[in-house]
């Protein structure tokens, strides 16, 4: 059984040089300080703070690591490549065989380029969509998030405000109000307002950006295909965000999970090996903007970035990827996350707790709600406050989780399950006991 160390001084120590230094505080699976930590190490499934507590972890840093922590083969590929230097600008063997594979493994991928956080591919994604369409404005789902520029930051998950649609949601201060104007906003999983949407607006939308996944709500039989059909029709470019997806859900990503392909995809976490990584990656013709050679033509989009393609990154991109071909790979990481997910159903059914369990057995998560959800409006009926106080109750019995899902590796042991199952059942009881009045957990 997990008993928690008490917060050493050592700890504590670094938690208020976090208050002094860093503005935006410590990033904590709840925002209660009860929980706050420092992370002093981690391997393979498990996560250790300053204060020598270890967890089970499910956070996998908000989902790069799907071998999990340190996994010797990428170790060992980065060990081998650092005394050959980490970047040079220049581009680099690894980085040449990683866009081969790429290209390889998911379907849109005719072109490659790389950068180094998601938000870049996203925002790279949408700055292509855009001088290929000669159109500004971008359509992007509510509730979807991908990342952190400013056509990204409207109605975003993190956003409980709505209007009418199209009509977009600043997540943020500091975004120019003239980005709105350049945002529409449609409902996941409703083909039809989508559609119309598509059909009134198709001579100004440069592209159409989601989520095939978004964040654990998955598409409805036929979402995506109809989406592809209608961007399709007004030869607008569909892009898939795949930083989450993306060799989490199959080796050619939720593309070839969900077999519906995009004109453009953004990469990244999943093949990364914990490494600043991310990939775009498309049709040709789209691509083919990015080369300097079109400057002569004035549509030239400009994309570099001073550690983009690092031959560090790419090393421990090529030797994840390497284990994700490993046969059975993807079975094992599935039957582990249907375990927990079933788990979970059958103990919040017996608590007659009502709640789903959402997303694909890789990412999923708990909603608690008993009203049906499947987009980004029905999941506001959820109960955040349930929501953070069983993420609270988990951490309490050594499980980590993120804040709006559980991240599966291929580290995660039957033992490891077995005492997450565990503590699934003493933190649903103990919701079952304050929902009932009798307990607080």
């Amino acid at each position: 059984m997990f008993e928690r160390k008490p917060r050493s001084s050592h700890e504590a120590a670094l938690l208020d040089t976090v208050a002094r230094y860093l503005p935006g505080g410590v990033r904590t699976p709840t925002m209660s300080p009860t929980h706050a930590m420092v992370v002093a190490s981690a391997a393979g499934a498990r996560i250790r703070d300053c204060s020598g507590n270890e967890y089970i972890d499910y956070l996998l840093g908000s989902g790069p690591m799907l071998l999990g922590h340190a996994h010797p083969t990428v170790v060992a590929a980065i060990r081998d490549w650092l005394d050959k230097g980490s970047t040079y600008l220049v581009v680099n063997e690894p980085a040449i065989r990683l866009a081969e594979e790429i290209v390889r493994a998911v379907p849109c991928a005719e072109k490659v380029s790389f950068n180094s956080t998601g938000s870049e591919s996203t925002f790279f994604a949408l700055r292509l969509a855009r001088a290929f369409r000669k159109r500004r404005k971008i359509l992007k789902f509510e509730g979807a998030y991908h990342g952190m520029s400013d056509y990204a930051l409207m109605s975003t998950h993190w956003n409980r405000a709505v209007r009418d649609y199209p009509a977009p949601v600043p997540d943020s201060a500091g975004i120019p109000p003239c980005i709105e104007g350049e945002v529409l906003i449609a409902p996941f999983n409703d083909i039809e307002t989508t559609t119309a949407m598509v059909e009134l607006h198709h001579d100004e939308l440069a592209g159409v950006i989601v989520e095939p996944m978004q964040r654990t709500i998955p598409p409805l039989p036929g979402f995506l295909e109809a989406l592809r059909a209608v961007t399709q029709h007004y030869e607008i470019p569909l892009i898939f965000d795949e930083i989450v997806t993306g060799f989490r859900l199959a080796y050619g990503g939720a593309q070839a999970y969900y077999g519906v392909v995009p004109d453009l995809c953004a990469l990244g976490k999943s093949m990364s090996g914990g490494l600043p990584l991310s990939v775009l990656c498309g049709r040709a013709d789209i691509m083919d903007h990015i080369d300097p050679a079109r400057l002569a033509t004035g549509d030239h989009v400009r994309q570099t970035g001073t550690f983009s393609g690092n031959a560090l990154a790419a090393v421990a991109a090529l030797a994840t990827l390497e284990e994700l071909r490993r046969p059975g790979a993807y079975a094992r990481l599935f039957d582990a996350g249907r375990r927990l997910m079933d788990a979970l159903r059958t103990l919040l059914a017996d608590a007659r707790i009502p709640a789903q369990v959402l997303g694909e057995p890789p990412a999923f998560e708990v909603w608690f709600s008993d009203h049906r959800i499947t987009d980004f409006r029905s999941s506001l009926r959820a109960d955040t406050a349930r929501r953070d106080r069983f993420v609270e109750l988990l951490l309490d019995r050594g499980i980590v989780k993120a804040h709006e899902k559980f991240f599966l590796s291929l580290a995660h042991t039957d033992e490891d399950l077995d005492i997450t199952t565990d503590a699934f059942a003493g933190a649903i009881d103990s919701l079952s006991r304050i929902t009932r009045g009798r307990g607080r957990g």
